[in-house]
């Protein structure tokens, strides 16, 4: 019988005894399908085995597995020693040939490689494989072959953004493609047709995957994505719109006309070097010039009777246009001298103000509680014309002049800072404007003011959500009116990707491009657990064509740009030079990621059957959610049976379970099948529906029976959740949704002027001109900041021209309801400004 060896030989003798052995064996061929060995001809015993296959990389895509191969000449035996261990010999598929021109056996060996061999190692080393042959002579190795589970992620890391871009300009579109194994080719598209910059030289893809336009031409305006692909799939990212756009050229003069009977000559030029395309800007200056002719050019004319009445007339006329000129200019500054005598009476400017009262133990101040306040009222009139913004359509170039048309009547009045137009007539009137066609017509929820340089506040009631415009916001001279609304989710979707989910309302402030001298502060509610180590929460703003862009990271902040963001337990301020619509998108960084949910339990005000069914809503735990649930129930007829409870919802992927439990079974059973009711976790997460709810429809066994008591339980895990007790009567309970927990707020919606502030205007800038210089002993605007707990946004403050005007701002917005300026008179005295603060109250006073 053949003497048969394979890999689990341990052999412990030299090679000389091996070679020894192998020959006297002899080495004979069975033709068995698992035997690895082969005899040699005498001719070739002296040469060592060389590959003509060695194994390659491969990747395992899905569950498919992979084939390595190995060819030797001339070989006794071949085996794969894979991460170190012999493969066993039954898994080695064996060919046997004999090479025509040498006379050489060749010897084939294939293995297959599964993704489960793979996976029992992943994480810890590569997975490789070898094959070695042997001859009578002596052993080779191949080389390595690494196996490797192939895919490629969903995500980009960074997708490309849109753009705006000027004839000829450079265009730089970034794509960063998702991770991969193999790593992802990456191709570029526009309009879905492929890129060749081979092609065309205009383009460059950058060794990172960048796509360069050279030089944009009106052809290479469209929309553009970035597509990664690999063995294993294809992905494409968002596209990205690049608009291309042509300002306008004027044309070379025309040459000088003759000259006229009117002793001119006239030459004209055409925006037509090029023409404005694509929203470009039209061409700046005149188009038309005129010359008075030399009297050597002016065509001599007999004057007659004609000419001097003519003359006469136009003589005439021009003094009359010079009186009406006169009156107007009178007019005018004698409105402009009453506005600023209104501005200047310190009645304006302490309206509002409350006394002060300094510590008790701090008697020396004890005279800043004698202070009265100021109960005069004021009228303010503001007159001036609106004009509407142009076609947006084209390029959204922003004036500093009025933006909207004007009110019927051409004016604006403010009593005692409120204003009492109508708002279903301003939103109609704005739903007008080629912009803001896409404004929802909510009058609810929507509130607008006039303004001036003296600031004023916008609120939408019951929402939380209001915007703060501080004084010298607005430059002195203009006058703007604006809005802020609340957009319903379901009109106004963003693009949420991963495990992003909406965490607060979606508020639109404007119109867009007022010029604005320092950011206005915008309040409105999240729903986070505000811990920024669970979360990535990011501020999100539509531009212009409507696509959402990141405009700032909470954490990391930068005091350069137009954005700054305060995340308070359950309010975010936002610091904000522009007005638009912006959003908050969190995004969990791990399981530990908590949304709060508000969960509200309704029921009919009247039940005259068996039946009795209980609506549980599951909603973000925000006012303007709460408040359109409310307003809905109160139009079904329904009623509030329990108190809202605040419920933390996971970034756990379970879903949320109901049930109803403890019912009285004497007198109460549940019509359900199932023992509980289920939302599902995406439809929570998400963000996207305002609201959701179950409903539980129980049955009592009499009509006479009106008392229920039973619990509420609420989970995502079994073990963990929180259980609610409901003991109420069906019959007697007869309270209207909104009369107690719906409280309407009685301010106003539009407060313009000082009667939009606590702090007087003058004892503002008294305030601001007290701590903005630095102090050597600390006692200026940083020890403010750390007295009002706002030390953490130091270095935004202190970017500030005014950094204690931005502080007190902050502070308005706020303390706005619940506000006290005592608490800030004992803050100054304790920095150690009482004695400014006594001139500050004696010029209130005045």
């Amino acid at each position: 019988m053949p003497l048969l060896l394979g890999p689990f030989v341990r052999c412990r003798f030299s090679a000389t005894l091996l070679v020894l052995w192998l020959v006297l064996a002899g080495f004979t061929c069975t033709g068995s399908e698992h035997t690895a060995t082969a005899t040699l001809p005498a001719a070739f015993t002296d040469l060592l085995p060389h590959f003509l296959i060695e194994p390659q990389d491969e990747y395992i895509v899905k569950n498919k597995p992979v084939t390595l191969t190995c060819r030797s000449t001339p070989a006794t035996q071949i085996y794969f020693k894979c991460n170190g261990e012999w493969v066993h010999q039954d898994d080695h598929l064996i060919e046997r040939t004999v090479d025509p021109a040498t006379a050489l056996p060749i010897m084939q060996v294939t293995i297959d490689i599964t993704r489960q061999q793979v996976e029992k190692i992943f994480g810890l080393d590569e997975y490789w494989c070898q094959c070695v042959a042997w001859s009578t002579t002596g052993t080779q190795k191949s080389q390595k072959a690494y196996i490797r589970i192939a895919y490629l992620r969903k995500n980009f890391e960074e997708e490309p953004q849109g753009k705006e871009v000027a004839l000829d300009q450079e265009v730089l579109l970034r794509c960063h493609p998702p991770e991969g194994v193999p790593e992802a080719e990456v191709e570029w598209q526009r309009n879905e047709d492929v890129l060749n910059p081979a092609g065309d030289p205009n383009f460059f893809i950058t060794a990172d995957h960048n796509l360069v336009i050279k030089k944009a031409r009106l052809a290479d305006t469209g929309n553009y994505t970035c597509v990664a692909k690999n063995i294993v799939a294809r992905r494409k990212s968002n596209s990205a719109t690049v608009l291309v756009y042509v300002d306008g050229g004027w044309s070379e003069w025309s040459k000088w006309s003759a000259c006229g009977a009117d002793c001119s000559m006239w030459r004209s030029r055409e925006c037509t070097q090029p023409s404005p395309g694509t929203g470009g800007k039209e061409c700046q200056g005149l188009d038309l010039q005129s010359l008075n002719c030399t009297s050597e050019q002016c065509p001599q004319t007999v004057s007659g009777a004609e000419d001097v009445a003519l003359y006469v007339g136009m003589v005439a006329v021009a003094l009359c246009l010079t009186l009406l000129l006169i009156v107007v200019v009178m007019v005018y500054r004698r409105k402009k001298e009453g506005l600023d005598a209104d501005v200047a009476d310190s009645s304006i400017l302490t309206t509002g103000f409350q006394p002060m009262g300094i510590k008790p133990s701090k008697p020396e101040n004890s005279h800043l509680l004698t202070i009265q306040p100021d109960l005069t009222t004021t009228t303010t009139s503001y007159q001036g014309t609106l004009r509407s913004r142009h076609d947006a359509t084209g390029k959204f170039s922003m004036s500093n002049g009025p933006l909207l048309d004007p009110l019927p009547n051409g004016s604006h009045t403010l009593h005692n800072g409120k204003l009492n137009s109508d708002p279903s007539e301003f939103v109609s009137r704005l739903s007008t404007q080629s912009y803001f066609k896409t404004l929802p017509r909510d009058v609810a929820n929507t509130s607008y003011g006039t303004f001036n340089f003296l600031g004023g506040r916008l609120t939408i009631p019951n929402t939380g959500i209001s915007l703060l415009i501080p004084p010298e916001a607005i430059p002195r001279g203009k006058i703007y009116e604006i809005y802020l609304t609340v957009q319903r989710k379901e009109d106004l979707r963003l693009p949420l990707a991963g495990c992003q989910t909406l965490l607060s309302p979606v508020v639109s402030c404007g119109p867009p491009g007022v010029v604005l001298s320092r950011p206005v502060i915008l309040s409105m509610d999240h729903c986070s657990d505000a811990c920024l180590d669970n979360w990535a929460i990011r501020l999100k703003k539509q531009n212009y064509e409507g696509a959402w862009e990141d405009v700032l990271l909470m954490g990391e902040e930068l005091v350069s740009e137009p954005y700054y963001c305060q995340l308070e337990a359950e309010t975010c301020r936002l610091f904000s030079e522009q007005l638009g619509t912006f959003a908050l998108v969190g995004e969990s960084l791990h399981m530990g990621a908590a949304k709060r949910l508000r969960l509200v339990l309704f029921s009919d005000a009247y039940c005259s059957t068996l039946e009795y069914n209980i609506r549980v809503y599951c909603m973000d735990d925000t006012q303007d959610v709460f408040k359109e649930v409310m307003q809905m129930e109160r139009q079904l007829g329904g009623r509030l049976i329990d108190e809202p409870h605040v419920l933390l919802f996971k970034d756990s992927y379970h879903n949320l379970r109901l049930s109803i439990h403890d019912m009285p079974q004497a007198h109460w059973r549940s019509k359900l099948l199932a023992g509980y009711q289920e939302i599902p976790f995406y439809h929570i997460w998400n963000g996207s529906q305002r609201y959701l709810h179950c409903t539980f429809t129980l049955e009592r066994l009499s009509l006479s029976t009106c008392e229920l008591t039973c619990q509420l339980c609420v989970w995502q895990v079994e073990g963990e959740g929180q259980s609610f007790s409901l003991d109420f009567n069906i019959a007697k309970d007869t309270r209207a949704v909104d009369s107690e927990f719906l409280l309407m707020d009685s301010n106003a919606t539009a407060l313009a002027g000082p009667s939009a502030f606590q702090i007087p205007y003058l004892i503002r800038q008294k305030i601001c001109s007290s701590l903005d210089a630095p102090c050597p002993n600390g006692a200026d605007w940083r020890m403010l900041a750390q007295r009002l707990k706002l030390e953490r946004h130091m270095s935004f403050f202190a970017s500030k021209a005014s950094p204690t005007s931005v502080i007190l701002d902050l502070w308005e917005a706020q303390h706005f309801h619940s506000g006290n300026i005592n608490q800030l008179a004992t803050v100054m005295a304790d920095i150690g400004k009482q004695e400014a603060m006594i001139f500050l109250v004696s010029d209130g006073e005045c």
